[in-house]
């Protein structure tokens, strides 16, 4: 490990730090990261081939349906990082805690809230939600407690997600979800 010390060299293998062979600015992601970039690239196919068939199906509507409805599963998944995060959070950082059990069920309620309205009013809210909640980790009072790797990660990820539901979404009114 980089640092040569055991606590160095075990806040090193927590955030994905440097490790033998590798360079201080691009550092060697750890087991689990790697396993979590992984499995988030895998989880942009759904948005991709729901991008795709709205684009290229009969049945657009429907396309569409499913594609805001995963959406609204991810952005759920996304505040359950921050219902986790707060979940181990020390006796001593109460204040803390609170905020994210608050903002972590914010995700859920807009992706739910996406799936009650007309589809372009849905996919226009779930956008919204993506981009703010991207916004509230890398810049705002969500960061802490989130390790490098992760924030990068999750602009990626995201970026996919906003490009997949801005060629899914429908122009004009489009009916009900």
């Amino acid at each position: 490990m980089g640092s040569g010390n055991v606590m160095g060299g075990a806040r090193e293998a927590r955030t994905g730090g440097t490790q033998h062979g590798s360079t201080p600015n691009r550092p060697t992601p750890n087991g689990p990261a790697r396993l979590a970039t992984a499995l988030g690239i895998a989880g942009l196919i759904p948005f991709a081939a729901g991008a795709a068939l709205a684009l290229l199906t009969d049945d657009a509507a429907a396309a569409r349906a499913a594609l805001l409805a995963y959406g609204a599963v991810i952005l759920s998944f996304l505040g359950a990082v921050h219902w986790g995060l707060a979940l181990a959070s020390g006796p001593t950082d109460t204040r803390r805690a609170m905020r994210r059990f608050a903002i972590s069920v914010l995700p859920s309620l807009l992706g739910w809230a996406a799936l009650l309205m007309p589809q372009a009013s849905g996919f226009a809210l779930a956008t919204a939600a993506f981009a703010l909640l991207l916004a509230a980790e890398t810049l705002g009072p969500l960061r802490a407690g989130l390790p490098g790797w992760y924030l990068r990660l999750r602009i990626g990820l995201t970026l996919g997600a906003l490009v997949a539901l801005a060629i899914g979404a429908p122009i004009g009114g489009g009916g009900p979800a």
